[in-house]
């Protein structure tokens, strides 16, 4: 019963979303019982080009860390805001939303090339955040119960998160700017006079994938983003949001 129960929750979730999520936990489950290592899915551009390791070029999108509060924190980000994406600006609209992984994936991967990173996925989940936060600006977020700000600001607030961590803050700010670049491709540039719309997506793509959009899906509102507020005796606060690297 209680299987049936998650199957049921789980179908419930978005394509997209549960096929990106799925990989990242099996890909880090397959770490954690030692049946591959991350050695074998970093992104290394001489393996890729001289020994043909194409793989890494999604891998390093699927791995965020060993199961540990890092992983479950950055874990939480991707599931969450992939699927407000998914179920709001993108909804019935499948083949688009599976156009803009690709285009964050290969700019990343483009930029990887030249800056030493070797996984990119905490840099997709935030541009990910960063998408969702310029197409809802007027929601109003929280961080730990004491910083009030609108939802555009939630990446830079998450990057100086980072930064008081100690940790490399050039990771946020390609996925900033990678997430920045598509918003102006796709909602600022073919608005202005004489703009147009840049990014289309394959005819072919549409016609596989948003064929697909007939299941019903259980929403998460996009006006109510946050999860916990953590620091505030654990209540549950639907519009606190927290992310530890």
């Amino acid at each position: 019963m209680a299987f049936r129960s998650f199957r049921s929750e789980y179908m419930q979730i978005p394509p997209v979303t549960r096929v990106y999520t799925t990989a990242c936990v099996l890909t880090t489950l397959a770490v954690q019982l030692d049946l591959v290592t991350p050695f074998q899915l970093y992104f290394n551009p001489i393996s890729i080009l001289r020994q043909g390791q194409v793989h890494r070029l999604v891998t390093a999108f699927l791995f965020f860390g060993t199961f540990g509060f890092n992983f479950f924190f950055n874990m939480i980000f991707t599931y969450r805001y992939c699927r407000m994406l998914e179920e709001g600006s993108f909804r019935d609209r499948t083949a688009d939303f599976v156009m803009m992984f690709l285009f964050g994936g290969i700019f990343m991967i483009a930029f990887a090339f030249f800056v030493n990173l070797l996984f990119l996925g905490q840099a997709f989940t935030i541009m990910l955040v960063y998408i969702w936060s310029r197409r809802n600006p007027a929601i109003r977020m929280n961080f730990f119960g004491i910083l009030d700000f609108y939802a555009p600001y939630l990446p830079w607030v998450l990057l100086g998160f980072s930064l008081l961590l100690g940790n490399a803050v050039y990771v946020d700010l390609m996925g900033i700017a990678v997430g920045h670049i598509y918003y102006f491709l796709e909602d600022v540039f073919p608005r202005e006079r004489g703009g147009f719309k840049v990014l289309k997506t394959p005819s072919i793509l549409k016609q596989l994938l948003d064929g697909q959009n007939e299941q019903e899906y259980h929403v998460l509102p996009e006006e109510r983003p946050g999860g916990f507020e953590w620091g505030n005796e654990g209540r549950p606060n639907q519009n606190a949001e927290v992310r530890n690297e």
